[in-house]
Order: structure tokens, then C-alpha cells, then sequence
């Protein structure tokens, strides 16, 4: 992958393609390639703040009539990581992250902090090569579905309650259950997987890098299947 491919995805051409390319330049990088390459971590920072100000102009001139609360509550379903690591696999940006290759063989390109770091970082850089505006474009373009859906209510990052709240609002008795397939990985970079188990019967699977990162990721397969009409 190339950062021209890149650049078509998200329909910009940088001015000052140094800025594109420490976006897309994770920490492992440098110290694989054993490089002065400058990370992504100084314009995740910048992306972090302009990305809170562009979600939360949105929030403020689209929720009149809420409270400050609820607009704060609303703007962190919408910045937290789990979003930005959704929209970030949307303009495949996982393929596009200079990486090590340690951090590449245990699956870097797919870990959602990554992801999430990487999509903030774009913004950063966005926004100094063409300003704030342009920013501000980017984001509502690939974070557009995800403020709709926040303001609409139908974002949930807590997909285990969510499950149970379905489940038990079928009035039928619920007893649920994660349970670990197997871990993967050294000791200090484990992953887990596990399915969700609902009355003795099978149901969502995933992995984290963590159990209850794991067990949310098998919540949100059981509530997909859910949301498909599939009984339990």
C-alpha cells in the first residue's frame, strides 16, 4: 500500500506530504527500522483536540435542547476508541500504518488502539497541512454515520448489559456466560478468545487483548445475530 492509495480513500492530496507520512508512522516503526522517523504520537495528540472541538461544534448546534451532560456523554460514544477503530477499518487504514514487525505478526494492524491512535493522528495532520475546515471535512465525511447514530441513541459500547437487557426483556429466564476457547501470545501480549454461551447454547465468539475486551466483542456477535432475528 502507498499513501497515494491512501490519499484517493480520503479524498485529499496533501500539500506537505511529511505530514501524511508521520500519520501513518506507528512508535514500532522506528524502532524496528532502528530510524530517526518522526511517529504519530505528537499528531495523535493535535488530532485528539481538534477531533473533541469538530464532534462537539456538531453536538452543540444539532442538540439544542439538551443539556451539557448529555452533550458530553454523547461526544465520548462518538470520540471513544472503539469508534474511531470502526471507522478507521472503513478507509482500511490498518493497511496503510508503517509498523515493526513484531507489532505487524501480532496483528497491529488490527488492534483498535491502534487504529484509533492512527485515525486522530490523521486528523492532526489534516488539519496542518490544510487547516481546520479540512479537518472538519474529514471527520464528518468518515464519522458522520457514528454522530448520527449517537444523537439517534443507537450507539452502545456496552454490548454485555445490552444483550442481557434483550434477552431478559423476552421474559423468558437468561443465564449467561463467557467462556475462554484459548489465549494466544506471550504472557505480557495475550489474546483471548471466547464465546457467549445463553442457557447451555452457543452464541457470539471473539478476542481481545484483554477477557473483558474479548467478552464485549462476543457480546456485539451475539447482538448482531440478535438484531438478524435469530432465536435463542
Amino acid at each position: 500500500m502507498n499513501n497515494r492509495q491512501f490519499e484517493k480513500i480520503i479524498r485529499y492530496n496533501f500539500k506537505n506530504e511529511e505530514y501524511l507520512e508521520r500519520a501513518l508512522t506507528h512508535s514500532s516503526y522506528n524502532r524496528d527500522k532502528n530510524t530517526k522517523h518522526m511517529d504519530n504520537e505528537r499528531l495523535e495528540f493535535l488530532g485528539d483536540a481538534f477531533l473533541d472541538a469538530i464532534v462537539s461544534v456538531e453536538l452543540f448546534h444539532r442538540m439544542e435542547n439538551v443539556t451539557e451532560g448529555r452533550l458530553t456523554k454523547t461526544r465520548a460514544l462518538i470520540v471513544c476508541e472503539n469508534a474511531l477503530a470502526e471507522a478507521a477499518r472503513k478507509i482500511d487504514l490498518g493497511s496503510f500504518i508503517n509498523m515493526g514487525h513484531g507489532e505487524d505478526s501480532a496483528g497491529g494492524r488490527s488492534k483498535d488502539s491502534i487504529l484509533a491512535d492512527g485515525m486522530e493522528a490523521v486528523i492532526g495532520a489534516l488539519f496542518l497541512d490544510g487547516g481546520y475546515d479540512t479537518a472538519k471535512e474529514f471527520v464528518l465525511n468518515f464519522l458522520g454515520d457514528t454522530i448520527d447514530q449517537a444523537i439517534e441513541g443507537k450507539i452502545f459500547l456496552d454490548y454485555k448489559s445490552e444483550v442481557q437487557e434483550i434477552l431478559q426483556g423476552r421474559g423468558i429466564p437468561v443465564n449467561i456466560s463467557y467462556v475462554i476457547d484459548r489465549e494466544e501470545g506471550p504472557a505480557h501480549d495475550k489474546t483471548f478468545f471466547v464465546h457467549m454461551e445463553c442457557n447451555g447454547q452457543s452464541f457470539g465468539s471473539g478476542f481481545g487483548k484483554s477477557k473483558k475486551e474479548a467478552e464485549q466483542s462476543a457480546a456485539k456477535e451475539t447482538l448482531a445475530t440478535l438484531k438478524r432475528g435469530e432465536n435463542i
